[in-house]
């Protein structure tokens, strides 16, 4: 009989149980990863909208100075100021905005390099660490099948002893009773 294929299943099933949880952390540190890369190459689009928006408000202002010069008899040398000094402010404003992508954009990008370090460095101590439990875990396996193994033979030698005493004693029950059947009858 095998005693010990129920231990060798249970220690497999828990070795696979350790295995699909690393596969579950390692998985979520790529999502994460994979999210923090999204966001970044995001933010260049929110940039380019953002930049358009503004681009389109100075536009707006543009039509509003080009009907004003258009409609008031002469507003031009005024209107050509207000054009300048809008220009210069959005410019401004344009350029601030860019310097603020840009250091937001540098922000973003170390702590993700960060982030993604420390990950991969999680990443390689826990795959050191789930390797030295297997191994642990297996050597254990190894030992406790060794161990029922152990107790399986001593159990049949057990019982091949009690055969033998059981043989015995039957022989000698039928000696006995075979003596006995002889004296009934002298």
């Amino acid at each position: 009989m095998n005693y010990t294929a129920p231990i060798t299943s249970t220690f497999k099933l828990q070795r696979q149980s350790i295995e699909q949880t690393q596969q579950a952390f390692e998985q979520g540190v790529e999502f994460q990863q994979t999210m923090n890369q999204a966001f970044l190459d995001g933010l260049d689009s929110t940039e380019s909208a953002q930049r358009r928006t503004v681009e389109l408000y100075r536009s707006a202002v543009h039509q509003t100075l080009d009907a004003v010069a258009a409609n008031v008899p002469g507003a031009e040398g005024s209107v050509e100021e207000a054009r300048e000094a809008v220009d210069e402010s959005y410019d401004v404003l344009l350029e601030n905005h860019a310097e603020a992508f840009e250091a937001l954009a540098t922000e973003l990008q170390e702590g993700t390099d960060a982030y993604d370090d420390l990950a991969d460095d999680y990443l390689v101590a826990l795959e050191e660490q789930v390797d030295l439990l297997i191994e642990a875990h297996e050597e254990f396996e190894t030992q406790s099948v060794d161990a029922v193994e152990q107790v399986a033979d001593g159990l049949e030698d057990v019982q091949e002893q009690i055969e033998d005493v059981q043989a015995q004693v039957q022989e000698q029950v039928e000696d006995v009773q075979q003596q006995a059947a002889e004296a009934v009858e002298a």
